[in-house]
């Protein structure tokens, strides 16, 4: 026998096997690039999704608050109600909280946290189901836990969540209103008062469930046992043995480190907008750790433990704050301890407006909630599974500022840093995530509005990618609807994979049963007349695919709206502009002037703060502002939410004489008790003008006229002289045809929007070589090297005759060239030579601009003759154009 060959054999089999074993992971340290993650849809139009459980197979349980219990197949991409309970509906109870047993594989048990409607006491109830054959058994319940409630209002928590060694995590709600405590703490002891107005009987209650997270041990008979090491031993008096944490307020996610037992939550704050000298602190949300258990403050402290005051509602008193070292719950409504033990304070908190701690949280409405933290190893090697530069991390999102960041903590599990996750990707409103056995990121979101069926909810599959990744598929038409025959324009050019040794492949479904194209532009008529859903898709030479698609409605075309502005269509100037409005509609035939709506406006504002339609849209200047200020999260046009509805509102209020001011001063400070007892908190933040232009659009749902001149089609406008330097006129006409051929009815609206003539460098649209710069009050630019520029996009020059420059050269010698349409398009104009030493600071100067008979970018580039150091650049703070 030949032994060296028998090992050299040996060897080789021995590194072979090494190798396959080898987990090879090249962002083990190193942050991937968001366009290694893609985010799949799985099912969407979803109602008021909660929470979800991925089983091994890949098949997806989640519940929606109405009772439904749900499953996503993924063999199939089907979903089916696959379970409904009886529940209670009102406020923000309903099925809550799902949770499979650790040993689901075997037992197919599952958890539900819901309220029964069909029972008296009033409970919300924690029972264990079986799930077999992909069916609920209604029959197997075995009611585990019941928690008296209090059905008034508010805060019912429900997540469910199991750790390592199998116990089960159950957060629970204050049960308390903030209404009638200003959106401070709820301590109102009064005993007249309703009995959900004093947190202290249920968060600051160590005999009470609610406001807590508890912490249990099912047994196989369907009822639980205490494990050791909860807040308080069993036997002692005055308390819950099953309470882990208490002092909480709102703890709506939770979730549990399965190596080290960490827990974490989610706390929805208190909203009041502003820290109160008697009362105590504005309202923060929460992001909490649990390494053992604890009081968490509520309703005695806030945040990294801001104390609020004892406060006497009878008298309207503050008689002392509360000690997070020493707090104590007095209240003749407490059941519980009286000394409760020290209060921890958040690993992250937040207000409303700007965090000092945590400024990349941006501000806004607000709702935290935890997500799971994640350990490569212990998920399968797939190819999707998420690297290990995210190994013990925490994952946090914000239900209302649809955002997901990355926690890291030091090794003493103290916050350390975080970071933005997928910030380019949208997410609406994420209410649960969970990774699945292969290391993908399951993610449900609720979408838009509060308590409704929401188009943009969904379940989603995040996938990543270490090698080749998945194209995205990109779908556009240059016309999507008309009269027939509808020839369209598809364009799939756009379409991208991130491997560049990849070629991609194009197939077209046109959806009205023609045959596919695998042209990547091609071209289609559609004969017949209807709502059609064309699909392209991408494949890379793996055979990894993304679909897209654009909605083809052919059969009625789309009014064609134009307004002829005898003025600059870039800038406004004082004095007076000839214009007329024209409304063509192929189907329609004549159209008069009344079904015409036309109107000008000055916006009080930053320029870039509303974003112009297109042709399918008017641009409303309120609707605008109430979606930046987040208020469709509680208010819908149609469909009630927390609030009313903006069309009850409108009608509520139509024709009544103070109807604008008494809304403005609601908005703006707050109150409630016309609707319903909930309170609505001041938005003292959101300028009064904006404010204004948001009542105006809600008065004008039910009253078109409300508040509007009459302008003719035709005619002229005097353009005024503005104080504001940052306002802009928006001119804008629209027209809705009767529809056509079974087609809906379509818009067909125009826009102008007119700009100061006085504009930041800053607000330039391209940039190449320079630097924005702040310093002395004054917000500029810098080239920093000799041929850098900005441009702005689509400029109207054709009666511009000068610029005029806020420039500071420093101690460069060089130039400003204008260009039209590139870097090295026609020169229009150019400053003079401006020597080392002419001037100090900022100047101005003049440049002549020759003719031009277009609209087209301007290029502004610096051509020096001395050398430019980042101590010694060339500097350019404003533009003003003047005809």
């Amino acid at each position: 026998m030949n032994f060296r060959f028998l090992a050299a054999l040996l060897l080789l089999g021995s590194t072979l096997w090494a190798c396959a074993e080898k987990d090879i992971d090249p962002f083990a340290t190193v942050k991937p690039d968001e366009s290694r993650f893609t985010k799949i849809p799985l099912v969407e139009k979803l109602d008021e999704p909660m929470e979800l459980e991925v089983l091994d197979n890949g098949d997806v349980l989640f519940i929606e608050r109405a009772g439904k219990l749900k499953l996503y197949e993924a063999a199939t991409g089907e979903t089916t109600v696959v379970g409904e309970l009886n529940v209670y509906l009102e406020g923000e109870d309903g099925l809550l909280g799902l949770a499979k047993d650790p040993n689901f594989n075997q037992n197919y048990w599952i958890y539900l946290y819901y309220a029964p409607n069909d029972y008296s006491p009033d409970v919300n109830r924690l029972s264990r189901f079986e799930f077999k054959e992909n069916r609920l058994d209604l029959a197997s319940e075995k009611i585990m836990l019941e928690i008296p409630v209090f059905r008034g209002c508010c805060h019912s928590g429900g997540s469910i969540e199991f750790d390592a060694n199998g116990h089960l995590f159950l957060s629970t709600g204050d049960d308390s209103t903030p209404f009638e405590s200003d959106n401070y703490n709820p301590i109102d002891e009064r005993q007249d008062r309703p009995a959900n107005v004093d947190a202290q009987k249920t968060s600051g209650n160590s005999n009470d469930l609610r406001g807590a997270i508890i912490r249990i041990k099912p047994e196989a008979d369907g009822s639980y046992s205490i494990p050791e090491g909860n807040l308080f031993p069993p036997g002692t008096p005055n308390t819950r043995p099953e309470i882990y944490v208490m002092g909480n307020r709102n703890p709506y996610r939770i979730s549990l480190d399965q190596h080290n037992g960490n827990l974490f939550w989610g706390e929805v704050g208190p909203d009041a907008s502003v820290d109160s000298m008697r009362r105590g602190p504005k309202g923060h949300d929460e992001i909490n750790l649990a390494r053992k258990p604890g009081f968490y403050g509520w309703p005695f402290f806030v945040g990294n433990n801001k104390p609020y005051w004892k406060y006497d509602f009878a008298s309207q008193e503050s008689l002392f704050e509360f000690d997070p070292s020493a707090p104590v719950n007095t209240s003749p409504n407490n059941t519980g301890l009286e000394k409760l033990p020290p209060a921890q304070p958040a690993l992250i908190w937040y207000p409303y407006d700007e965090s000092i701690e945590f400024p990349m949280l941006e501000t806004g409405g607000r709702n935290a909630m935890a997500g799971p933290v994640y350990y490569r190893e212990d998920f399968d090697k797939s190819e999707v599974r998420f690297p290990g530069y995210y190994n013990g991390k925490l994952f946090i999102f914000d239900w209302m500022r649809n955002w997901i960041f990355t926690v890291s903590l030091t090794e003493n599990y103290e916050y350390d840093t975080m970071e933005r996750f997928m910030p380019s990707t949208v997410f609406d409103k994420p209410i649960d995530m969970q990774f699945a056995k292969d290391g993908s990121l399951y993610v449900l979101e609720y979408g838009t509005y509060w308590r409704a069926q929401n188009d943009d909810s969904g379940l989603y599959r995040i996938e990543f990618a270490a090698g080749n990744r998945k194209p995205v598929a990109k779908a556009s038409a240059e016309n999507t609807t008309g009269a027939l025959p509808l020839k369209v324009q598809f364009q799939g050019d756009q379409s991208l994979d991130f491997d560049p040794e990849d070629q991609l492949s194009y197939e077209w479904d046109f959806g009205d049963g023609s045959p596919n194209s695998k042209e990547v532009n091609p071209i289609h008529v559609y004969e017949r007349a209807g709502v059609y859903q064309a699909t392209l898709t991408v494949r890379d030479t793996e055979g990894e695919q993304s679909k897209a698609s654009v909605e083809i409605r052919a059969g009625n075309a789309r009014p064609n709206v134009k307004i002829n502005w005898n003025g600059n269509q870039s800038f406004y100037f004082p004095g007076k502009v000839a214009y007329d409005v024209s409304v063509k509609d192929s189907e329609d035939g004549a159209i008069s002037d009344e079904k015409v709506n036309f109107s000008i406006d000055f916006i009080a504002g930053g320029y870039d703060l509303i974003q112009a339609g297109h042709q399918e849209e008017k641009v409303s200047v309120g609707e605008n502002y109430i979606t930046q200020a987040g208020c469709k999260a509680c208010h819908a046009i149609e469909n009630e939410s927390v609030g009313p509805t903006y069309r009850d509102v409108s009608s509520k209020y139509k024709g009544q004489k103070d109807a604008k001011s008494y809304l403005v001063n609601k908005i703006r400070n707050g109150g409630g008790g016309v609707w319903s007892e909930r309170i609505m908190p001041g938005h003292t933040h959101i300028p009064v003008d904006q404010v204004k232009a948001m009542v105006d659009f809600i008065l004008r749902l039910e009253d078109p006229s409300y508040g509007k001149v009459s302008l003719p089609l035709k005619g002229e406008f005097a353009v005024q002289k503005q104080s504001n330097p940052e306002g802009y006129y928006l001119i804008q006409a629209s027209y809705t045809d009767q529809g056509a051929n079974g087609i809906q009815p379509l818009m067909g609206a125009a826009q102008l929007l007119l700009r100061n003539p006085l504009v930041k460098a800053v607000e330039a649209d391209l940039f190449e070589h320079t630097a924005k710069a702040n310093a002395n009050g004054l917000n500029f630019v810098r080239f920093t090297q000799n041929n850098s520029w900005i441009a702005f996009e689509d400029l109207d020059l054709r009666r511009i005759k000068q610029v005029e420059l806020l420039v500071n050269p420093a101690g460069i010698t060089g130039l400003l060239e204008l260009r039209q349409g590139s870097v090295s398009g026609p020169l229009i104009g150019s400053s003079a030579l401006l020597k080392q030493g002419d001037k100090k600071g900022y100047f101005s100067i003049k440049v002549p601009i020759k003719p031009t008979d277009e609209i087209a970018n301007l290029y502004l580039i610096l051509r020096t003759e001395s050398g430019i150091s980042i101590w010694n650049t060339f500097n350019l703070d404003t533009i003003r154009f003047m005809e």
